[in-house]
């Protein structure tokens, strides 16, 4: 097959997602398949009459990926790198390309990949792509809206409540809430903006901070548990992976640098009911949530209570082979690259059956 694998993108995750689509596209051309690793943001500079020949390249653009640093990036910086005065969120030839290839293998993290906006486009355009729909992306997106679902669908999730910028000197006694707290952006992932906070002063720092990002963000009680993630694949639970930070808290640093956490999969500390438990409430997440084809929900379980709750859902997870959903998936039997044409098989037949 052709496949465009789209990643990087303008998003503080871009340089994760460049991560995962080289992991993507060096597994499919490795099986037999013409893939060439593309940057969403930064685009293509080809001649527009030979884009037929960018799927036969033999470094399948892989290169774009060389020297990548798991770090939040400069997106001013970034922004004035690229030629050209484009508003567009999509650099040169990308669509052109996307369009020409039997699917797009969607290996975008964060705003622009997850918030369903690219995938609306391509729904138009005619352009078939990895992943869930355009509905189950913004939902999942948005974590307010989330937790809105979740306490409305009988999902367990932690309670909570969303801040507007204009409301956000409002105190946490006029919310409702007592210190410790989480504060988080309502949309984003990779931990990016997440402050965990026990005094006054770090809740106004947080909230100061949080507000110079986004118009909008989510509070949380600070709930002290161990963290599992659960993968999605087709609306069925995978094996549980359990996440054990070697600080105490899984934060962008400790997800991505090596050593900075332990992943266990399958959990060792969960009994077969607690697994079952937290598996099934990991798929009626991703059915309450209007998701298809894969994703992957995250849950914490109180140290105090042994309860668990679902803190959130990814449309599009990490797919580095040390991922958690890839790790999931050969647990459940999947090589990598197997699991990636799985996610394409999935998703022809999710959609694009005739």
């Amino acid at each position: 097959m052709k496949i465009i694998v789209l990643a990087g993108g303008y998003s503080n995750e871009r340089d994760v997602s460049l991560n995962s689509g080289a992991s993507v596209c060096k597994a499919l051309r490795e099986r037999g398949h013409q893939a060439y690793l593309l940057d969403a943001f930064m685009g293509l500079d080809w001649d527009s009459n030979k884009l037929e020949e960018v799927f036969n390249q033999e470094d399948g653009g892989l290169g774009i990926a060389a020297d990548i640093q798991i770090k939040e990036p400069d997106l001013d910086a970034l922004w004035a790198s690229r030629p050209g005065d484009s508003l567009s969120y999509l650099g040169p030839n990308v669509l052109e390309l996307c369009s020409m290839a039997d699917i797009t293998f969607m290996a975008l993290h964060g705003s622009l990949g997850e918030n369903g906006k690219l995938q609306s486009a391509f729904d138009i355009l005619g352009i078939r792509y990895t992943g869930p729909n355009s509905l189950g992306c913004a939902l999942s997106m948005d974590k307010g809206v989330t937790k809105e679902i979740f306490q409305a669908q009988g999902v367990p999730t932690p309670a909570g409540t969303h801040l507007f910028r204009k409301d956000k000197d409002c105190t946490l006694d006029e919310l409702g809430f007592h210190l410790p707290v989480v504060v988080k952006p309502c949309s984003g992932g990779s931990s990016i903006g997440v402050h965990i906070v026990h005094t006054d002063a770090e809740y106004r720092d947080a909230i100061e901070t949080s507000f110079k990002k986004e118009d909008e963000v989510v509070i949380e009680p600070f709930i002290d548990g161990r963290e599992y993630a659960c993968g999605i694949v087709d609306g069925k639970a995978l094996p549980l992976v359990e996440i054990i930070p070697k600080d105490g808290v899984f934060d962008y640093v400790n997800k991505y640098q090596i050593g900075g956490a332990s992943e266990i999969c399958p959990a060792q500390s969960l009994n077969a009911e607690q697994t079952a438990q937290i598996q099934a409430a990991g798929e009626k997440a991703f059915e309450a949530l209007r998701l298809d084809v894969y994703s992957r929900a995250d849950f914490i379980v109180d140290n105090h209570t042994g309860e668990f709750y679902c803190l959130e859902v990814n449309s599009l997870p990490g797919m580095t082979g040390a991922s958690l959903l890839p790790k999931a998936a050969k647990a459940a039997g999947y090589e990598y690259g197997e699991f990636c044409e799985l996610i394409i098989r999935k998703s022809l037949e999710t959609r694009y059956q005739n």
